[in-house]
């Protein structure tokens, strides 16, 4: 009885923990023809209290002109308009997969040239084109600019954030609908988004059990095949299924990234390290100054001299040697390094010394 009443413990343990593990389905894979698209533009903002392109930048000017003369206005030549409240922008903007014409998105806007401030622009009509060359949408609108930026007579400024790019909240009218082939695929390709073969298999093995088999095939470690209806309706149903699925994901290698920048540094789950013992010290050489007046007697012609003196030190902090058993976890190199009071400088070198060792099981990522 008690064998019975442990085994049934221990799978329900079992059971719970592979409940734990599984995710949705679409937090592991991307759609392969289901995606955004990026849209860029050339525009102009009109409107600015004198914080426009100067005139050394001649291309904001060639453009005023080129749109004057869209309205029937014609600048003499080699005649500069001198613009202050005109600037040249780049606008861009996301389209989220399947948007039709009529729909609006966000755009982005920054200054091309010198402007100092976009605060307060309107952004003309602006064609946004695709990678093709193809326009899908329009911008226009006034800009929510979150940054500023001063400047006074003498030449002294103030910035917060920047001023020289902006957002319009949904800016940018869809005009036609981006092309996609995901209707006439005769298959549906999920894209594991972390390349892992352990992954790609349980995806295919939570397809299969759920729709019957032969429905996924697993190509490699990145790729699943998944055979959909033919039907749009049916095809939006199917989608709706798999998007409700959970998968238990698969192994990947644990990772321990340093930014160097910031000096920080970020320890994965699942990072152990074998059998090791470390020894961290810390060199440190102090050079002080004291330089010495050396004054001339009285009535003897001298001059006064300054005699450099120079204290070196060196010190050496001892730090005992610590070991760490085979298998240790997160948990106890987070305990070990803090209880020698490292900084994230001390916990880089220490951790890039065990995988330079082989002592350490994780990938070191530099950013």
């Amino acid at each position: 009885m008690r064998r019975t009443l442990s085994r049934l413990l221990a799978t329900l343990c079992l059971l719970w923990q592979a409940e734990a593990l599984a995710i949705p389905l679409l937090d592991l894979v991307d759609i392969e023809g289901v995606r955004e698209n990026q849209l860029i533009g050339y525009g102009l903002v009109v409107g600015l209290d004198g914080t426009g392109d100067k005139n050394q930048v001649k291309f904001t000017n060639q453009s005023v002109a080129n749109m004057l003369k869209q309205f029937g206005v014609n600048l003499p030549p080699n005649v500069d308009p001198k613009l202050k409240n005109v600037a040249a922008v780049s606008v861009t903007a996301s389209v989220p997969p399947s948007y039709s014409a009529g729909q609006t998105v966000d755009v982005t806007v920054s200054s091309l040239g010198d402007a100092k401030s976009l605060r307060g622009g309107l952004l003309l009509m602006t064609p946004l084109q695709g990678v093709d060359g193809e326009v899908y949408a329009l911008a226009q609108g006034n800009l929510v600019v979150g940054g500023l930026h001063a400047q006074g007579q003498s030449g002294s400024s103030v910035s917060i954030n920047s001023a020289n790019s902006g957002l319009i909240p949904n800016g940018a009218t869809i005009e036609r609908m981006i092309p996609s082939d995901f209707a006439q695929r005769p298959d549906v390709m999920l894209n594991v988004r972390k390349p892992s073969f352990q992954t790609a298999t349980q995806v295919m093995n939570a397809v299969n059990q759920r729709f019957g088999s032969g429905t996924a095939t697993a190509l490699d470690g990145t790729k699943v095949s998944v055979r959909a209806p033919v039907s749009l309706a049916q095809r939006t149903s199917f989608m709706a299924m798999l998007e409700g699925m959970e998968v238990q994901e698969g192994r990947t290698r644990p990772k321990v990234v340093f930014n160097s920048r910031t000096g920080t540094v970020v320890v994965g789950q699942g990072v152990r390290v074998k059998a090791a013992a470390v020894a961290h010290g810390t060199l440190t050489v102090t050079i002080s100054e004291n330089p010495q007046v050396s004054q001339p007697g009285p009535f003897s012609n001298g001059t006064t001299a300054v005699t450099p003196q120079s204290d070196v030190s060196v010190s050496q902090d001892k730090k005992p040697m610590f070991k760490w058993p085979e298998g240790t976890s997160l948990e106890s190199i987070i305990n070990t390094v803090n209880s020698l009071g490292a900084t994230p400088d001390d916990v880089m070198s220490i951790l890039q010394a065990l995988e330079q060792a082989g002592a350490l099981n994780a990938e070191l990522v530099v950013i």
